[in-house]
């Protein structure tokens, strides 16, 4: 295929809908890496303006909810590998790094190349410790809600991912996570009724 004419970048990011995520486990409700990415997005810029307005940080909010938007759209050649896979072991974990910075590459040759150089900040982000902590944070945060979402439904399957989210998440010492977590996440467990009362 000749890369120079191929303009498929964006038909390849809209299969990211026909991705699943959390296939090892009995979902009430299907989740797909391109609803994941959306909800990551959101949780993202609410922790961008969390840190910006409450903690003094001084992040580029849009810059980090595009990062969010982005982060798992390698999945599309990759596929969606389990967490305890990709973490086994410190081999593993770099081999798979190494699968999606290749992953990155062969979407970014997808656009013609003055495009290409704008998106290489999203598919190929400069590694910002601050930064990438807000991206994991939100990351798991929509595990999480993901986690509710199911126990809500009486699906058992998901309780212990809870409680193990939760405790990744208090892990990563994200300011910025952990008040999300304390005044937005709790409204979750909430039924429409009770979100809509008056």
């Amino acid at each position: 295929m000749d890369k120079k004419n191929d303009n498929s970048f964006f038909a390849m990011l809209s299969r990211m809908k026909y991705i699943e995520r959390w296939a090892l486990m009995r979902n009430s409700l299907r989740e797909n890496v391109s609803e994941h990415s959306l909800e990551t997005a959101v949780v993202a810029h609410a922790l961008a303006i969390i840190g910006n307005c409450r903690l003094g940080m001084d992040y580029d909010i849009e810059y980090i909810a595009l990062l969010a938007m982005y982060h798992d759209c390698t999945e599309i050649i990759t596929g969606d590998m389990p967490t305890p896979v990709k973490y086994y072991n410190t081999e593993i974990k770099d081999a798979y790094k190494e699968i999606e910075v290749n992953a990155a590459k062969n979407l970014l040759s997808r656009l013609p190349e003055d495009m290409a150089l704008e998106y290489e900040k999203y598919l190929l982000p400069k590694e910002d410790a601050s930064v990438m902590k807000l991206i994991k944070a939100a990351d798991k945060i929509s595990a999480l809600i993901k986690c509710i979402e199911e126990e809500k439904t009486g699906n058992r399957e998901f309780n212990h991912a809870k409680e193990s989210t939760f405790k990744a998440i208090r892990e990563l010492e994200c300011k910025e996570a952990e008040i999300f977590c304390e005044e937005f996440v709790p409204e979750y467990e909430k039924t429409l009724d009770e979100l809509n009362r008056e």
